[in-house]
């Protein structure tokens, strides 16, 4: 195990090395000059801009640019913003917690609503049970997050009055983003769970676990579910990473200021280095998840073995 595990964090570093690059050289081809955005309205002479831009270094050749960036990451430096001069670490410390009970939330939503339909759908069958579960679920893949959003915002916030539109803090300022988020991922589980079910449903060693007189609920518990799983935790892993997507989104609707609202706003603002350090960000933990799903695949099936 901790062979493979050193493994992965080696093969993590190109996979960070390439993302740092991507980001690098898309952000420098973008239209717009971070100088200009940091001045504002403020009146300035190309004098007082070409100082800033030496200032912010990015009157140097691109490549020299990106070392230095290299240079201090190495250190664990992510830089500091170009628009509030705050290290991007303290930044990104000061939006983790809103993201994390974001994600936290959404994915449970999603794993509950997704497991929920998926076995339900399976279970029944052909029957209008499992025409209305899939019915939700092609709902689910077919409305993109930011209608969903507007519509729960509309109908729950603005007719209804029962939970807040916008902002942080308590439980009923979660509500409806976790819904948003976490019904938008919670489709293509169901729709896998179903899949997964109705093909292990038909192995023969279910069928001799029904034969000794096994209940049903012990049946699919022990049985179906166990090795279901296996599937199932693969692409809940990679249903992570759109949440983590999928939160630039919920966050700039719902206004939370967690780490997607505020890569949007420094895509805005054009600030390189917060843009550059909550990517690095999303990739680090988006590489752990499934990292940790691949740990979760022995202890699911003692037949896994890692080399």
């Amino acid at each position: 195990m901790l062979q493979y595990l050193v493994k992965r964090a080696l093969l993590a570093v190109p996979t960070m090395l390439a993302v740092s690059v991507l980001v690098f050289l898309v952000l420098h081809l973008v239209p717009g000059d971070p100088a200009a955005i940091f001045i504002g309205d403020r009146p300035a002479t190309p004098e007082r801009l070409a100082q800033i831009r030496h200032v912010m270094g990015l009157d140097r050749p691109l490549l020299s640019q990106y070392a230095d960036y290299l240079r201090k990451l190495g250190r664990g430096d992510l830089g500091r913003s170009i628009h509030t001069n705050a290290s991007v670490h303290s930044e990104l410390l000061s939006r983790v917690g809103s993201s994390a009970e974001l994600a936290a939330a959404a994915f449970a939503v999603a794993t509950g609503l997704g497991l929920g339909l998926g076995l339900v759908s399976a279970l029944r069958r052909g029957t209008w049970v499992d025409a209305g579960a899939m019915l939700v679920a092609l709902g689910g893949v077919s409305m993109p997050i930011f209608w969903l959003a507007s519509m729960l915002i509309f109908v729950f916030s603005l007719k209804l009055g029962w939970f807040p539109a916008t902002g942080f803090g308590g439980w009923n300022r979660l509500v409806l983003p976790s819904l948003a988020l976490g019904f938008i991922s919670s489709a293509t589980l169901a729709r896998l769970v179903r899949s997964s079910v109705l093909d292990i449903l038909g192995q023969p060693y279910v069928t001799t676990a029904r034969s000794k007189g096994l209940r049903e609920p012990t049946v699919i518990r022990r049985h179906v579910m166990r090795n279901a799983l296996v599937s199932i935790i693969t692409v809940m892993g990679l249903q992570f990473g759109t949440l983590l997507s999928g939160a630039v989104i919920t966050e700039t609707v719902f206004a939370r200021p967690g780490v997607g609202k505020l890569l949007v706003d420094a895509i805005l603002n054009k600030d390189i280095p917060l843009v550059q350090g909550a990517v690095l960000f999303v990739a680090v933990v988006y590489i752990l998840v499934n990292l940790l799903v691949d740990i979760s695949y022995a202890y699911l099936d003692p037949r896994i073995r890692y080399q």
